[in-house]
């Protein structure tokens, strides 16, 4: 059903692969309520997934061809359009089909589940990596792996152990058994052409089989599909290059049996000079990014882990990235830094972390790395608690949209560190002096968010990127002009709605009669 054409976009293809292995997941993406014969009117229609909401995309049926034949995706019999209609609806998604060209099996993952995608270099597997494959399985989770090639013509090259390298397979299941009296790890693949099976230690002519309980035996082999095979975990760690694990939302599967993450989606941006601080590297700036305030609440419920704690998984993707491709843009290099939240700030939902706390205290955990991929992702073991999440560009400056998801074992809670203040209005020629410590008559707008801070207010992220829009030249520099007519508007704005906020809870409520007025002066004062 697919081969690949001219474009390189085999990555999708492998995620596409994989999608077919789950009938239900793969009629959401590609709905059964269509075909070339009942109601047929030249246009079909596939969902995706897109940063936290499921997309509908119609395309029409006329395909991308040369001389006659399919340009790009299509089957090997040519009478299948499903893939290739598919692949032009994803590209229709991503603004062209050369947006489609190189990227990561995971993100056709999530693009096709909403899940949460994670890969492991078998090399350097954790030690704990078999109960995490059982805990995924558990939750329904997809699971997908591979064998690297050196070279192209080591392409579906097949081992003397009759594994196929650089092959896409299907993790089915994981289990322990007693052989002769030893706990065994057994790990189940699919090779999904139904053929080509393992021949090595635990296939299923195997004489290991005799040495295991009948009953279990039994269980363990009486469902094998065509191209099913058991093998010993430590050989899939030696012949394996490659694990993916692709982690579902709550609500991608119906049934009861499967266990469900708790998920956490929250939305941010980075904008130049006022919230895209970069990453520890710029101490100046580090601090302007957006921070997100994470409760921990319950630790796992796993009784063959004594240590306890909370496992989560934290996925920060860049929004829209391919999109942009035909601007000029690509991918920008990101990461993130966990911190713990210390007992003095513990239960209260107003703190912003500030320049000092950066400077004197080292993340708890990080990303492995930083890197150009829509997405970085990590797993992490904490104890119960709260934390502080710092997406980021690796360098300042950077604008970009961002969506941060959390998926916990147990439950979680998040709150974004919003705006809060604590008004007083200083000595406004004595606040720039501090700040512009070279003297320059001038400074920077992060340098001005330390000054408004300084002044009394403690503003949000968005608010400030609005102040830098409104109050900096383009080379990002605020005069003492215009930081006077800012602070002033501020002070307006604040006793504006103090006056409204008559029983002092943060909040007010504007109906029909008030919300015109309090909207006119709010764009008056700001924006003259």
């Amino acid at each position: 059903d697919i081969c690949q054409g001219a474009l390189g976009d085999c990555w999708l293809l492998a995620a596409i692969a994989s999608l077919t292995l789950n009938e239900e997941i793969l009629a959401r993406v590609v709905p059964k309520d269509q075909s070339f014969q009942d109601k047929y009117a030249g246009i079909f229609h596939f969902q995706f997934w897109q940063y936290g909401e499921w997309v509908d995309v119609v395309v029409d049926d006329r395909l991308p061809t040369k001389n006659g034949e399919l340009l790009f995706v299509h089957s090997a019999e040519g009478s299948e359009f499903w893939s290739a209609l598919l692949e032009k609806a994803y590209a229709k998604l991503n603004g062209s089909y050369e947006s489609l060209s190189g990227g990561t099996t995971t993100e056709g993952f999530e693009d096709f589940t909403g899940g949460i995608a994670e890969w492991y270099e078998l090399q350097k597997a954790p030690p704990n990596l078999f109960r995490i494959i059982q805990k995924a399985l558990q939750k329904g989770s997809l699971l997908g792996c591979s064998i690297d090639i050196t070279s192209a013509a080591e392409t579906e090259a097949v081992t003397s152990q009759k594994l196929v390298k650089g092959h896409a397979y299907s993790v089915t299941g994981a289990e322990e058994v007693n052989f002769r009296g030893t706990m065994q790890k057994l790990i189940r693949i699919r090779n999904p052409w139904g053929e080509v099976e393992w021949t090595g230690k635990w296939n299923d002519n195997c004489s290991n089989w005799s040495g295991v309980d009948p009953e279990v035996r039994e269980r363990l082999t009486r469902r094998h599909e065509d191209g099913e095979f058991w093998m010993a975990f430590n050989d899939f760690l030696r012949h394996y290059s490659r694990l993916e694990i692709c982690n579902l939302t709550p609500d991608t599967l119906a049934s009861d049996r499967y266990k469900k993450w708790s998920l956490l989606k929250l939305d941010g941006n980075w904008r130049r000079g006022a919230t895209a601080g970069g990453c520890r590297n710029y101490p100046n700036t580090f601090w302007t990014n957006p921070q997100y305030l994470i409760k921990l609440e319950e630790e796992d419920e796993d009784p063959d882990d004594p240590e306890g704690g909370c496992t989560f998984l934290i996925g920060l993707i860049q929004k829209h990235r391919r999109k942009q491709r035909k601007m000029g843009e690509d991918m920008h290099t990101i990461g993130f830094a966990i911190y713990e939240v210390s007992k003095a700030f513990s239960g209260q939902t107003n703190i912003h972390l500030s320049k000092n706390f950066f400077l004197t205290n080292k993340a708890r955990e990080k990303s492995n790395t930083f890197i150009n991929l829509r997405e970085v992702l990590n797993r992490f073991k904490l104890p119960a608690g709260e934390y502080i999440v710092v997406p980021s560009t690796f360098e300042p400056n950077k604008n970009g949209d961002f969506c941060l998801r959390v998926f916990s074992e147990k439950n979680a809670d998040s709150t974004y560190v919003a705006f809060f203040f604590d008004f007083g209005f200083c000595v406004l020629q004595k606040i720039y002096r501090e700040i512009d410590v070279d003297r320059s008559g001038t400074m920077n707008s992060y340098e001005m968010r330390r000054a408004l801070e300084t002044a009394g207010f403690k503003l949000n992220c968005r608010l400030h990127q609005i102040i830098v829009a409104r109050f900096a030249d383009e080379d990002l520099i605020i005069d003492f002009d215009n930081f006077v007519r800012c602070l002033i508007r501020l002070e307006t704005l604040f006793k504006m709605f103090r006056k409204l906020d008559t029983e002092k809870t943060g909040t007010i409520e504007l109906n029909l009669i008030n919300v015109s007025s309090f909207s006119s002066k709010i764009f008056v004062v700001f924006f003259f």
